[in-house]
């Protein structure tokens, strides 16, 4: 008798059968789910995959702990009292279906904004409008069959436990494996041949009862220790995809009941020993390859430390610059006009406005009061505020913020299409192989057919492809992290690599600020007047503000009645009855000659010009040398915001011919190169990360220049400490020759796969030397491109 399937998660439909739209449900929760999908125009998941879907399970009342406002606050990532976002732990989610649908959950409640899945960790972002609530959002998907696992680690915060799964199956698969080679011996050596023939009375008497205690030493083996193998490939051939599994999978069920066959009917001893060993080696090198990639993840967020800066108030009143990582719990820190706040805290002085479209893609600003909460990621808008932090800096929170989904561009990555190309013919071309082989064999010598289909199976692996690519990049990214070049991932190596053409912007870039010197022209300013001064560049990043403020003596600290920064023009603020602009001759309304040509911060009180500030340019140490060594494979160009009083002087310190423009707005460096872009070249942007944000967003790859300042910005790609700049280009030349070591690392995998498949089908490969070549290969892989990398950082300084 057949028994019907639930159509949303294919479940046998035998304890009850419901029928809705000629469509067969195993109980009312599944139909309920297919309603909600097929009445919210989501009825494509089960197109992605058939039978996808898992059973909703009745929580009625489990969840009313998340009207606890105490718990809430310590499971939410985020919440400006509008909008909340949660990271959630989803252990049901298992294949394309499951992204999809959580992707789409604003189609099925429209207080959903975002929803991100993570799928390797099984988590799901989800941002959502306060007034729907935490409590709420869990029962929607517990409804749709994807119930989140909320537990007290979360609510404490503490550190979810390991996934000991793998070591537990490898200590299985290994202990059999041993066991079975153990039990082996008397068939290896033929001691115990039959009794006509002499060998060893025990060996003969017994040698039924060792085969089968090989038989149940396999059984935890195949069914346990190598079950996720069955899943995988299962899976992919249910969405009709011939996963690297599926030949794994063909290879021990055909090991297995061959080997069963022959000790059933006593014609051999099987190949338990084969079997046992291969599910040994794949869990070994699958280990090797988790632990590899633990390892490079740790080192990328706890080891390498964004190169960024954040100003510390000290307890005797004193400002000090401090590295990002340095910040701690109770740390009283200062946030200027346009910086992004590193750290949940407290606002304790000054008027926030908080731009959180970083965090959450809403880009109205949120007015904020002394007194009120801050979330790591937002920007101040307005004017200087003063936070103490609540706790310490998280670099892997920062690093999720800026890979977040709001800020993806469709920058692809050629090496990931690739590897995924190769891999779905990869499979075809293995079993088609296998067939033919094994076909010709039967005909040729039957007893070799079984050694031949199981090697050529075990062989051949694109794993050694699919793992070059992000074993090369991975561990790049790390190495780049240690020499204070930190890249937001690894897709930006390539884009690098890829580079042709590079704009760099002039003041704060190829200047420091560091040995700035500068002097006063015009009127003496009063002292209210200089401490509206002070004030005014203190809220300010710009580098020339930053430059000005560590020149000026000493004032009181004081709260601005107004403060406004005009982007590429000056600032504007105000206390009590004195109107304060600060910037450009032309912002501040002063009509000068053409042929000045210095650069300067002009001064204006009540409309009223006072005087300017002329600052001496410092050049950054090896700007002709980099230059120079950029230019022999590289287009470059100077973009800058000042006038034309530097260009002699930058004509004698770079290459001859280097295009130098002027004057330019940052809506004309946006421009500038979006035609290069055009062109077909691929771009470089190095600038100082806030005012250059739009150059930096359009470029291919946008670099920002962090001298004891907060550069952290979404429209960077990567951000470089100043006191690296010489070392740029050969960070560049870098990327180049990691991509080198990714095609060479193609190369090798082809080669061994050739190799491999020649001993396999010709029947000389056993195919327990297969299971121990197939992880080799990769562990090879992984340790080439590991030691080719580590090589090359060793030349990087």
């Amino acid at each position: 008798m057949k028994v019907d399937t639930c159509y949303h998660c294919g479940d046998p439909c035998d304890r009850q059968l419901i029928t809705f739209e000629e469509k067969s449900f195993c109980c009312t929760g599944c139909k309920t789910v297919y309603e909600i999908f097929s009445s919210n125009d989501l009825s494509h998941y089960y197109e992605l995959q058939e039978a996808a879907g898992s059973t909703p399970k009745a929580i009625e009342g489990k969840y009313d702990f998340l009207d606890n406002e105490d718990i809430i606050t310590k499971l939410l990532e985020f919440n400006d009292g509008n909008i909340q976002i949660v990271n959630l732990y989803i252990p049901t989610i298992h294949c394309s279906s499951c992204i999809w649908i959580l992707e789409n959950l604003n189609k099925l409640n429209k207080n959903v904004t975002n929803s991100q899945v993570d799928f390797p960790k099984k988590t799901i972002r989800v941002t959502y409008e306060k007034k729907f609530g935490l409590k709420s959002l869990v029962l929607l998907l517990a409804k749709i069959g994807y119930e989140p696992y909320i537990s007290l680690e979360d609510f404490e915060g503490k550190k979810k436990a390991t996934d000991r799964s793998l070591i537990y199956k490898l200590g299985v698969a290994g202990f059999a494996f041993g066991n079975v080679m153990f039990l082996s011996f008397p068939e290896y050596f033929d001691l115990g041949s039959s009794a006509a023939s002499g060998g060893e009375f025990w060996l003969n008497q017994y040698q039924g009862l060792f085969r089968w205690m090989m038989f149940v030493f396999s059984l935890p083996v195949v069914f346990y220790a190598g079950w996720d193998y069955f899943v995988s490939a299962f899976k992919g051939l249910r969405a009709k995809l011939l996963n690297i599994d599926v030949p794994i999978a063909l290879g021990i069920l055909m090991l297995f009941l061959r080997s069963t066959f022959d000790i059933a009917f006593d014609l051999g001893s099987g190949f338990f020993d084969s079997l046992t060993g291969l599910v040994f080696f794949l869990l070994l090198g699958k280990f090797f390859q988790q632990r590899t990639y633990s390892f490079l993840s740790f080192e990328r967020d706890y080891k390498s430390y964004f190169p960024i800066a954040i100003t510390r108030l000290n307890t005797d009143g004193t400002e000090e610059t401090v590295p990002v990582q340095n910040i701690e719990k109770g740390d009283r820190i200062l946030i200027r006009n346009e910086e992004m706040i590193p750290v949940d805290g407290t606002l304790v002085y000054g008027s926030a406005q908080i731009d959180y479209s970083f965090v959450s893609g809403e880009s109205e600003p949120v007015k904020k009061e002394i007194g009120e909460q801050l979330f790591a990621g937002g920007k101040q808008l307005n004017g200087v505020i003063e936070m103490v932090a609540l706790k310490s800096v998280s670099q892997s929170y920062l690093t999720q913020l800026w890979s977040n989904a709001v800020f993806k561009t469709d920058k692809t990555t050629t090496f990931q299409n690739l590897t995924d190309s190769i891999g779905k013919r990869f499979t075809i071309a293995v079993l088609t192989i296998a067939f033919v082989s094994t076909t010709f064999w039967l005909f040729h010598e039957p007893s070799k057919a079984m050694n031949v289909f199981t090697a050529v199976l075990i062989i051949a692996c694109p794993c050694a492809i699919a793992l070059a690519s992000p074993f090369t990049l991975g561990n790049m990214l790390r190495i780049f992290g240690k020499k204070k070049f930190y890249i937001k991932n690894t897709q930006t190596i390539e884009q690098l690599a890829k580079i042709d053409t590079a704009i760099f912007d002039k003041t704060g870039t190829i200047t420091t600020s560091q040995k700035s010197t500068a002097y006063y022209e015009g009127m003496p300013l009063t002292a209210e007047e200089e401490s509206l001064l002070k004030n005014t560049i203190r809220a300010s990043n710009h580098p020339l503000s930053r430059s000005l403020y560590d020149l000026l003596k000493e004032q009181n600290i004081i709260t601005l009645d107004e403060y406004e920064e005009h982007i590429g023009k000056g600032l504007e603020s105000s206390k009590g009855n004195i109107k304060m602009k600060i910037g450009s001759a032309n912002f501040v309304g002063k009509a000068i000659p053409e042929n000045m040509l210095d650069t300067s911060m002009y001064i204006s009180a009540n409309n009223n010009y006072k005087g300017r500030y002329v600052f001496q340019n410092q050049y950054r140490e090896g700007l002709s040398t980099t230059f120079k060594n950029m230019s022999q494979t590289l287009n470059l160009a100077i973009l800058s915001g000042d006038n034309e009083g530097e260009k002699t002087r930058l004509e004698a310190l770079l290459p001859k011919l280097t295009p130098l423009f002027f004057n330019q707005k940052p809506e004309h460096k946006l421009a500038f190169i979006k035609t290069l872009q055009d062109q077909g070249k691929k771009v470089l942007m190095v600038g100082d990360g806030l005012n250059d944000a739009g150059a930096l967003a359009q470029s291919n790859v946008g670099i920002a220049i962090s001298e004891n300042i907060n550069v952290f910005s979404p429209a960077c790609d990567a951000i470089l400490d100043a006191s690296k700049f010489q070392q740029l280009y050969s960070y560049i030349l870098a990327s180049k020759k990691a991509i080198r070591i990714i095609k060479m690392s193609f190369m090798l995998s082809l080669l061994y796969n050739c190799v491999g498949l020649y001993f396999a089908v010709t029947g000389q490969l056993e195919p327990v030397i297969a299971a121990i070549l197939m992880p080799l290969s990769s562990i090879s892989i992984v340790a080439f491109t590991t030691v080719m990398t580590n090589f090359i950082g060793r030349k990087l300084s």
